[in-house]
């Protein structure tokens, strides 16, 4: 274990505004992490923290600390969790009784940030290119896994491999700008079950009942907590490796993920309640087992939409690429931006 000074940026700047940036750069990817479509990375560029934040990952990761690293950190890790606490509850609600609207934001939201991979990838070459079809075709599978009824866990306790696996996923995507870990989680299948978690166990903390706690803590909240915490020390080293030895390829495959990532995001769409008899999540439903059911768990279907309702989510769309494009901007603009 060593000390060392900070390399990512002049010492000699004032430390409050830092925190100040960390503290909003740690809330705006907190509220990424629980949207769909929006990268916590792309956040922290808006904010002007990014370079500082991968450079104390980096730092913390292979035992060197510095005092101005560990606040970044800290700060804003600390004040993401309190954003995912605080808002897992409304917008899983919006996310049920609103599927079609909040998908049709989303879409906007993950197309938004295509023009940013796109300048960090220009001037193309065949491996871009070659990245960004492999990219698509993966997302698209899942997209179709998860359609499918592939990724949707039984229960909470045979979930817990993928409920490590969603927080590695999510992990990756605190990393990469453009790349957003809550799209994953959705056509993983795990979405709405972790902004359940995560809203039962503040409930049950707040009352302090630990009976009600200990379920969704240990079957969802603690493996994809320790799956975030192995994703950020691992995947985070491995990305800034094939970032430095394979950048144009690598690139690439974040394209084709972005891209291919509307393919699970058709809006007009929306969760019906099982009838008896139906196999949901490897379960054959009976009364009781509907009547007992999370609505965030029913299956989807497609539904035919109004011309209000194509209209409503054409503008939705819209306005979901112009957010996210104007805050990767800002994150380009500013000075901390990504090539610093």
């Amino acid at each position: 274990m060593t000390l060392q000074h900070d390399t990512a940026g002049d010492d000699s700047h004032p430390l409050t505004p830092l925190l100040v940036r960390s503290a909003i750069g740690g809330l705006l990817m907190g509220l990424a992490n629980l949207v769909p479509g929006i990268s916590g990375g792309t956040m922290l560029l808006a904010s002007g923290i990014y370079p500082r934040f991968i450079a104390a990952v980096s730092q913390v990761t292979r035992l060197c600390f510095d005092r101005r690293s560990l606040l970044v950190l800290c700060t804003v890790v600390g004040t993401a969790l309190v954003a995912i606490a605080l808002l897992a509850g409304a917008i899983r609600g919006l996310m049920i009784e609103h599927r079609w609207v909040m998908y049709s934001l989303f879409i906007g939201l993950t197309l938004g940030g295509v023009p940013l991979v796109w300048s960090l990838a220009r001037p193309a070459r065949p491996s871009t290119w070659v990245g960004a079809a492999a990219g698509f075709v993966a997302m698209a599978l899942l997209a179709w896994a998860q359609t499918s009824g592939a990724g949707a866990a039984g229960d909470g306790r045979a979930s817990i491999p993928l409920m490590f696996a969603a927080g590695v996923a999510a992990a990756a995507a605190m990393i990469l700008p453009g790349l957003s870990g809550a799209y994953l989680l959705l056509v993983l299948g795990v979405y709405v079950s972790i902004l359940g978690a995560v809203d039962a166990v503040k409930d049950a903390a707040v009352a302090q009942d630990l009976a009600a706690m200990t379920e969704p803590f240990l079957h969802v909240v603690l493996p994809v907590g320790l799956g975030v915490l192995v994703g950020i020390a691992a995947v985070s080293n491995l990305l800034r490796w094939l970032m430095i030895r394979f950048e144009k390829a690598t690139l690439g495959v974040l394209l084709g993920l972005l891209v291919g990532a509307v393919v699970g995001l058709w809006p007009f769409q929306r969760g019906v309640r099982p009838q008896v008899g139906e196999v949901v999540g490897g379960r054959v439903m009976t009364a009781e087992l509907i009547e007992s059911l999370d609505p965030g768990k029913y299956p989807a279907e497609f539904f035919t939409p109004t011309a209000g309702q194509c209209l409503a989510a054409v503008l939705l769309a819209a306005g979901g690429f112009a957010a996210t494009a104007l805050l990767a901007k800002l994150g380009q603009t500013r000075p901390g931006g990504p090539h610093d």
